[in-house]
């Protein structure tokens, strides 16, 4: 075959179209899979019927140099995430595979995905009492705590066990599950094997109590990692485990749930090779009646990081979950400084209050009004340093600390006001005042204490059946950091298909007047029943974004971007 060269543009439709071939090889696979599983079940057709489902997505982008925001251009022009999930049922069997395709991987994800491959295959079977999962699979035990196996695209995070899973219901109000396995690391697996049980009893259903209103769980879980020592200087625990304990209490309106943590020592890259031990805890109680309810919680927790790897770090290998106690912000400018949870130490409260005021009054109006107001705060936990000397023998511990101590160093902080309200049946509106305060000094190393102001306002016009206009403004105000910042966007909506919207974040109070930047971006996108497709050009500033207390860095980028995406 004679040798030939493809121009760089080609190169993304090139390896978009080796992907499309390869999924087809997957599909056909399968399909003779499911071949096989009608002809050895056919006696049972009328009970027992096979059906594939899935979905798919593509995310590609293009990186254009942008010398005014500090945007690099992509040697490949356009990047690439792509996956299809293929799934088979019949009866009580179901198998499925995942192929992923990132050619190469959208900035801001870890390159380390760079390829295809199928890196999620399973086989599963499940009755009314018995269930196991050989391959591949996801689970989480309690709140996370001890155990969390997820997928999260937009953070980058995909910590899959390979191995077995099995779960029992031995009897009305018990669940047990048991697993084995390694975790998914990029293409790879990583080198720690992870042994896991959790029990969980609801004593209303165990032991018939259908009449007391009162409903109890209870809940506990065992977790251990198993990996080689081949330090050549420290002596490091090959078997490490945590333990943890819940509970959950609802009556009527209130409910209790609450969880407890403890991991013996392991040294690792996160805590610099600290051998103290891990303790966690964290507390919800909510209350309902009518138009009022309230939730306050608190978060205590020391050395609770826990990975399959000592070595790993960043989002890798993430075996429990610890999620920040501040409000999940969806408005980008109050998710502007996003907390991230301190897996070495912190404590933390939060409370949020919301009111319905009834419509037909004074203060609700004619359709009501929701007020919430949200308040968190996270400190340091108060420690004590220890001598090097004095902390070698018997184990290397560089503090003290007690359990539910409070340091005297803010982390974070967070006051916000809401209010949703109908102002007539053509017109929403929505209006949020918040204070922040995130201490950058201390989570990222760099600017110390930044301080803002937010207000974001929101309505959305119903113009005719149908069609809807949505305006959207929003507000920061602060003295440190990039200084003042406006966001405005306008979104019009043909429902169900299409939909339009321009935007436009403009960084007008940086004391550096070439630096007083527009990040603009024009988003359309078509929707027909199961299928999307969403086409975008515009600027992307660099920042941090975070989901659940878990962030990753996103930089400066120019380009285009689609997304496509159909379930089946």
């Amino acid at each position: 075959m004679a040798n030939y060269i493809v121009k760089s543009n080609l190169r993304p439709f090139i390896f978009l179209t080796h992907s499309l071939k390869i999924m087809r090889k997957i599909v056909y696979s399968l399909a003779l899979v499911s071949i096989a599983f009608s002809s050895l079940f056919s006696q049972e057709e009328d009970e027992k019927k096979g059906h594939f489902s899935g979905n798919f997505q593509i995310d590609a982008q293009t990186y254009m140099e942008d010398t005014i925001t500090g945007a690099d251009k992509a040697p490949e022009i356009m990047l690439m995430n792509s996956y299809a999930n293929l799934r088979y049922t019949y009866g009580k069997l179901t198998a499925g595979l995942r192929f992923e395709s990132y050619l190469n991987t959208l900035q801001g994800i870890s390159n380390a995905y760079d390829g295809t491959g199928i890196p999620y295959k399973f086989f599963n079977y499940k009755s009314d009492e018995l269930e196991f999962t050989v391959g591949n699979f996801y689970e989480q035990f309690g709140s996370g705590m001890s155990l969390r196996a997820y997928e999260d695209k937009t953070l980058g995070i995909d910590n899959a066990f390979e191995g077995v899973l099995v779960r029992h219901n031995p009897h009305k109000g018990i669940y047990l599950k048991g697993l084995v396995g390694k975790q998914r690391l990029f293409f790879d697996l990583g080198p720690g094997i992870v042994r896991g049980a959790d029990a969980e009893i609801q004593l209303n259903e165990a032991f018939k109590l259908d009449s007391v209103e009162t409903q109890i769980t209870l809940g506990g879980s065992f977790v251990s990692r198993y990996q080689a020592d081949r330090n050549p200087i420290l002596k490091l625990p090959e078997n490490v485990a945590i333990m943890a304990t819940r509970l959950s209490v609802q009556r009527g309106g209130f409910s209790i749930v609450s969880e407890y943590g403890y991991k013996i020592n392991d040294p690792s890259a996160d805590n610099l090779n600290n051998y103290q031990p891990g303790q966690a805890i964290m507390s919800d109680i909510s209350f309902t009646k009518g138009t009022f309810g309230m939730v306050v919680g608190g978060k205590w927790l020391n050395n609770m990081s826990f990975r399959s790897s000592r070595s790993a770090q960043n989002n890798d290998l993430m075996l429990n979950y610890l999620p920040a106690i501040s409000k999940n912000h969806i408005y980008s400018l109050p998710a502007m400084y996003p907390y991230a949870t301190q897996l070495n130490g912190e404590a933390g409260i939060k409370a949020e209050i919301f009111y319905r005021l009834k419509p037909k009054t004074l203060l609700g109006g004619k359709y009501g009004t929701l007020i919430t107001l949200n308040y968190s705060r996270v400190q340091t936990i108060d420690t004590t340093n220890l001598p090097m000397l004095d902390s070698i023998r018997p184990h290397w511990n560089r503090y003290e600390t007690s359990f539910l101590s409070i340091g005297d160093e803010r982390l974070y902080e967070d006051i916000s006001i809401d209010i949703q309200k109908k102002l007539s049946k053509r017109v929403k509106s929505f209006f949020s005042l918040q204070y922040s305060a995130y201490n950058r000094q201390y989570i990222e190393g760099k600017d110390g204490m930044i301080e803002a102001f937010i207000f974001v306002g929101d309505m959305t016009f119903s113009l005719k059946p149908k069609h809807a206009l949505r305006a959207e403004l929003q507000f920061l105000s602060t003295k440190q950091d990039y200084g003042d910042w406006v966001t405005a966007a306008l979104e019009y909506t043909v429902s169900p298909h299409w939909f339009v919207a321009l935007v436009d974040q403009y960084n007008f109070g940086n004391s550096d007047s070439d630096k007083q930047l527009h990040y603009y971006m024009v988003r359309t996108g078509y929707t027909k029943g199961a299928n999307r497709i969403q086409i975008g050009y515009g600027r992307q500033r660099q920042g941090v974004i975070c989901i659940g207390g878990v962030c990753r860095m996103v930089p400066a980028s120019t380009g285009f971007n689609i997304s496509i995406s159909s379930t089946f």
